[in-house]
């Protein structure tokens, strides 16, 4: 365990929960949940130039999932609740074949009851990636907080660390991979980073069987409106 810490550490990253810690409640975690933007890129967006994703991090996702599947014989289910309309977020999802996409959460806390009433996921059950002020109602109730560091607001880092806000704070920032680098973490953590990456790479009848899996479904889309969470046409 030592090792892995060092590796996150030498890479700029900050664990405010001890690695054993952060292990032991990822024996109970059901499913992930990801901010959007700030996580999956700088966050910087104009009317024509919507903020986008990289394959490096949908990699890491892909194989996070794998490595739960290998590990626990689940494939998790991937949530996106951003502040946002975000086409890119859609086209992931859909691609990546994730549970749902909510849009324009602005407290995102408000996204937990649906969870639990739709989908049978409670927040102690959750990993949640996050980036700033929005996110940090979430983050504060949700079981495994990783947190993207981003070195243009570092008042705002120290209030994460010193208010526990957050389990690890990344070396990275989002428009830098931050989603592989927590992918990589967490199936380090989980011991199986060669078998996962081993099975990949053979397509191997286990990476074939969680790939059935994970394709059997497609996102659900949701926006918050009048009335609440809502389903979402694009």
């Amino acid at each position: 365990m030592k090792d892995v810490e060092g590796i996150f550490v030498n890479i700029g990253g900050d664990f405010t929960s001890a690695p054993l810690v952060i292990q032991e409640k990822l024996q109970k975690v059901k499913a992930i949940i990801f901010d959007w933007d700030g996580v999956f890129n700088s966050g910087q967006k104009s009317e024509n130039s919507p903020s986008g994703f990289s394959e490096g991090d949908a990699m890491g996702i892909n194989m996070l999932r794998f490595s739960f599947f290998l590990k626990y014989g689940f494939v998790p289910p991937v949530f996106i609740v951003t502040g946002e309309k975000n086409p890119a977020a859609i086209k992931l999802a859909k691609r990546e074949h994730f549970e749902g996409v909510f849009f324009n959460l602005k407290n995102k806390i408000e996204v937990l009851p649906f969870l639990k009433d739709r989908f049978e996921v409670r927040s102690e059950e959750c990993i949640f990636v996050f980036d700033d002020i929005l996110d940090l109602s979430l983050a504060k109730v949700s079981s495994l907080r990783f947190f993207v560091r981003k070195n243009s607001n570092p008042r705002f880092n120290k209030y994460v660390l010193e208010n526990s806000c957050a389990d690890y704070m990344t070396g990275h920032a989002g428009h830098q991979n931050a989603v592989r680098e927590i992918c990589e973490l967490i199936i380090s953590l989980h011991e199986n980073y060669d078998q996962t990456i081993g099975n990949r790479v053979e397509f191997s009848e286990a990476y074939t069987s969680y790939l059935e899996k994970r394709n059997a479904s497609d996102p659900l889309l949701f926006q918050y409106g009048e009335n609440g969470i809502e389903d979402f046409q694009p």
